[in-house]
């Protein structure tokens, strides 16, 4: 089996604000730590910044010539208030998520990565004066540089990042047979996802699929219950797990774009439909009361 695995159904996804950063440093356990602290807390359901790793690049790409990834960090929109609104919000929690785990960390750097951006965030307002007042800035090969001096010097990060709007909950989910398949799919999935540029998976394997409506509204979204095995007993007919099924991560995947989000859902789907432990490929969707974007399934295979 292969495509016969998918469903027909469709993935629900929504727009988001998101930048495009390069993290630089000397060092390659500090330049794993900083890009890993930094996109480890997907907490956007709660108002703050989710991020995501998306690759490594040569010294040559990067524009101090060290060590380099590029990551994304992603922000929600309130629909019912001006976009500025929603972009002030997300200036406020990145610059905790780069005050808090990478400038702290030895030699490191931000430089933006985004090109075509539709605004820019000023960094020297919430990072820049870190330096107290003591910051300065410097030309390095046509960007504006932030130097801030620390104990470890120096922190330098580029005054002006780009935004973007881009889409976010691209999602499959994977029924498997066994708890070995959970994770032997969900890596063969990350790999495969993770050659598309300019996608990011900000849970990696997530083993908490929910649902909009909720007994606990100061909670944010609640579990899923009809695709809980656990519950498979307790719920009888309500529940929707398939015979065999004990088992059900969701990959969750942003974007830059609708085109980028299809193409990781394609490329992560098609390499574990071969699995015989996975039995069936679907996707969380919420009826239209999520997102604009609707991404189905068996649409991505032609």
């Amino acid at each position: 089996m292969g495509i016969e695995k998918v469903e027909g159904t469709y993935a629900e996804a929504f727009e988001g604000i998101f930048a495009r950063l390069i993290i630089t440093s000397d060092d390659e356990e500090t330049l794993k730590a900083a890009a890993e602290d930094s996109t480890s807390t997907p907490s956007i359901v709660i108002g703050r910044v989710e991020g995501g790793y998306e690759k490594r690049i040569k010294h040559s790409e990067t524009p101090d010539g060290r060590n380099g990834v590029i990551v994304q960090f992603w922000g929600g929109i309130d629909s019912s208030k001006p976009l500025q609104d929603s972009v002030k919000r997300f200036e406020i929690e990145l610059s905790y998520r780069i005050r808090q785990d990478i400038l702290v960390k030895p030699f490191t750097a931000v430089y933006n990565a985004l090109n075509g951006a539709v605004g820019q965030i000023d960094t020297m307002e919430r990072i820049g004066h870190c330096g107290d007042g003591f910051e300065w800035e410097e030309d390095l090969k046509g960007r504006r540089i932030i130097n801030v001096p620390i104990m470890v010097p120096d922190f330098r990060i580029e005054r002006y990042l780009g935004y973007g709007l881009g889409v976010m909950g691209g999602n499959f989910w994977y029924m498997c047979k066994t708890k070995k398949a959970v994770f032997e799919a969900g890596r063969r999935a990350l790999e495969a996802i993770h050659q598309i540029d300019g996608a990011v998976t900000p849970f990696d394997i997530c083993s908490a699929g929910s649902k909009p409506e909720t007994k606990f509204p100061w909670i944010g979204p609640t579990t899923n219950e009809a695709y809980c095995p656990s519950l498979r007993d307790k719920l009888g007919t309500r529940s929707k797990i398939p015979e065999g099924v004990e088992y059900i991560p969701e990959i969750v995947i942003n974007g830059v774009s609708l085109a980028v989000v299809s193409e990781a859902m394609r490329a992560g789907i098609e390499s574990i439909w071969d699995l015989p432990e996975v039995s069936w490929i679907s996707a969380g969707n919420y009826g239209g009361k999520l997102g604009r974007y609707r991404v189905r399934l068996k649409e991505l295979f032609g």
